[in-house]
C-alpha cells in the first residue's frame, strides 16, 4: 500500500526571495552629453548652459535617467551636475553612468528598504531566472545583505538549489 504523495518543498521552511519583486517598472532613458560637444571633443560652457536652459525637462517626468558621455571627451564634472540639477525636479532617479549603472542604482534603492529581520535564521533561496532583467549586481547585493542574518542561503529553485552559505554551528 502506497502512502500519500507529499510535496516536501511546499512543506519545508524554505523562504523564496524573488528579486523580480523589486524591479522598478518606470521608464529608463539615458542622456549622452556627446551631442553637446564642440567638434565632438570638448564641452563649451556657454553652449551647454543654453542647452540646459532651453530643454523641456518635463519630458523626463517620472522616468529614471542615466547621464553619461559615450565619447572620450573633456567633460567637466559640473556639466553632469548641471544636468542632474535640471532633471531632479522631474525624474524619479538620476544617476551618472549608462543604463547598467541606472539598473544597479534602482535595485540598490529597492534592496535597502528590505526589513532583513523577516529573514532572521531563515533558510532562503534566492530565485534565479524570471521575466525581468535582474542584474548580477542585485544578486551579489542581496547575498551581502542576507548572509549575516540567515541560517542558510541558496540560489535557484528548491528542487535544484545551489548552496551559497550556511551559518556555522556554535562550538562550545
Amino acid at each position: 500500500m502506497q502512502g500519500e504523495i507529499k510535496n516536501k518543498v511546499a512543506e519545508s521552511s524554505l523562504i523564496t526571495f524573488d528579486l523580480e519583486r523589486y524591479y522598478n517598472h518606470s521608464k529608463r532613458v539615458q542622456i549622452d552629453i556627446k551631442d553637446n560637444l564642440y567638434q565632438g571633443f570638448v564641452l563649451r560652457e556657454k553652449d551647454f548652459r543654453e542647452f540646459v536652459k532651453t530643454t523641456d525637462w518635463t519630458q523626463y517626468q517620472g522616468q529614471n535617467v542615466a547621464i553619461y558621455c559615450s565619447e572620450d571627451a573633456i567633460v567637466p564634472t559640473w556639466a553632469y551636475m548641471l544636468l542632474s540639477s535640471a532633471l531632479t525636479p522631474y525624474a524619479n532617479k538620476v544617476v551618472f553612468g549608462d543604463l547598467s549603472h541606472l539598473e544597479n542604482a534602482l535595485f540598490q534603492d529597492a534592496l535597502m528598504k528590505i526589513d532583513l529581520e523577516e529573514f532572521k535564521d531563515g533558510r532562503v533561496i534566492i530565485k534565479g531566472c524570471g521575466n525581468y532583467p535582474v542584474p548580477e549586481f542585485a544578486y551579489v547585493e542581496i547575498t551581502r545583505l542576507l548572509q549575516p542574518v540567515v541560517k542558510s542561503l541558496m540560489y535557484g529553485e528548491a528542487c535544484s538549489a545551489v548552496p551559497l552559505y550556511k551559518k556555522p554551528k556554535n562550538i562550545n
